[in-house]
């Protein structure tokens, strides 16, 4: 009940969500924030592929994310919406505690972005995107192995809706042995939860 109210007042009703987020973001900073900033670096040591950089982002980083996003194909971000991605509303997300934000990166250039959307309830949403000319590199399987682990060594359901119309993302989690479908939300969404197995720590 919880998510499918979010899900319809942010996609429906969104002049309420300002309200919600910023509630949310208080109880997430007193109840959760400093456990937090000791397990995500933990995490994100424990994973690599050769090659490339994964971390959590740093102010700089910012524009990389507009220069990613503005470099997809037409369509591509059809369903990736977590948020704006103007500089505004990118320093706006950078700056909420219970946003984490991610990158995997080539040197300098990110080929990648992935975050955790946090609530207090102890419940996290997860989401990603990779650069179309870096797809099948095993970028994705790295970004899920650190977002479902900061997620559930914290004592977070790690979860995340996606539309029965995006094929791309569809596909992706076919053989994702960690998902499971917990329901239908409106506009053809799923819910679904990532569980703790089938992940390893093979880097």
């Amino acid at each position: 009940m919880f998510v499918r109210l979010l899900h319809y007042i942010k996609r429906h009703v969104s002049f309420l969500w300002p309200p919600i987020d910023w509630l949310n973001t208080l109880l997430f900073k007193w109840l959760h924030c400093r456990k937090f900033k000791r397990i995500v670096p933990e995490v994100i040591k424990e994973y690599g592929l050769t090659g490339f950089t994964f971390r959590k982002l740093e102010y700089r980083d910012l524009s990389a994310i507009k220069l990613l996003t503005d470099s997809q194909a037409p369509g591509r971000l059809d369903y990736f919406k977590p948020h704006g991605f103007e500089e505004k509303e990118l320093y706006k997300v950078f700056k909420n505690p219970a946003f984490l934000m991610m990158g995997a990166f080539e040197g300098r250039r990110m080929v990648g972005y992935f975050f955790l959307r946090f609530f207090w309830n102890r419940r996290c949403f997860v989401g990603r995107l990779i650069d179309q000319q870096y797809e099948g590199k095993g970028i994705g399987r790295v970004m899920n192995k650190i977002m479902y682990q900061i997620g559930w060594q914290s004592g977070f359901r790690v979860l995340s809706t996606i539309s029965r119309n995006n094929r791309l993302v569809m596909k992706a989690h076919a053989k994702n042995d960690s998902m499971v479908v917990l329901k239908e939300l409106y506009d053809d969404f799923l819910l679904v939860e990532f569980k703790p197995i089938g992940i390893s720590k093979n880097k």
